[in-house]
This record gives structure tokens, sequence and C-alpha cells, in this order.
């Protein structure tokens, strides 16, 4: 499988589009472009059952799980609004993420 880049990055705020969790809002814990998936914060949350250990009480514990990337939408936080995104070229040569609706850019 091809590494694909990906729209959002760990710490975005991002609009969930599709699925159980539809229009929760939530930041971004972990990106895993490897497989085309992110983990929200507070967003598709799974129940684990786990084995007493050292470290771990037994018993169930619930979790986020990976969402698909493509079922989220990179909220802007200049406008507060959910948004594509483009890439820009800046003057320094570096690239930028940019909203499509209001042009400011979302890398810092």
């Amino acid at each position: 499988m091809t590494v694909s880049k990906m729209h959002v990055r760990k710490g975005d705020k991002v609009l969930v589009l599709s699925g159980k969790d539809k229009g929760k809002k939530g930041k971004v814990i972990a990106a895993i472009p490897s497989e085309g998936k992110v983990v929200v914060e507070g967003v598709n949350i799974v129940k684990k059952h786990a084995k007493a250990s050292q470290r771990v009480q037994a018993g169930i514990h619930e979790q986020e799980a990976a969402l698909n990337s493509a079922k989220v939408m990179v909220v802007c936080p200049n406008c507060q609004k959910a948004t594509r995104i483009a890439k820009s070229v800046m003057k320094d040569g570096s690239r930028a993420r940019v909203c499509k609706k209001c042009g400011e850019s979302l890398d810092k």
C-alpha cells in the first residue's frame, strides 16, 4: 500500500461528516497516513476488554478508535467553518495548507 499525504494532521480541529458520530467536532489525537486514518478525541468510542496486568486493571475500557480520514473535514481556526484545504507556496518557498473559505494559513 502506498503512503498518501493526508489533508489533516495531529492537532487539527475536525468535523465528522458521516457515521454514527456525524456532526461532532474534535481534535485529532493521532494521524496514521499509511492506513489513511485518524483518531479524533471523543469520536468513534469503542469498548475494549482488558485482562488484568501489573499496569492495567481488568475490565471494560472505552477508547477512541481510528476513523477514515475521508470522513472528516478540517475546521479553520480563523473563520471557525469546516473547509476544504488548498496547498499554496509561501513567499519563502515553503508550502502551507490554506483555508479555501478565508484564505488564512492552517499551518503555524
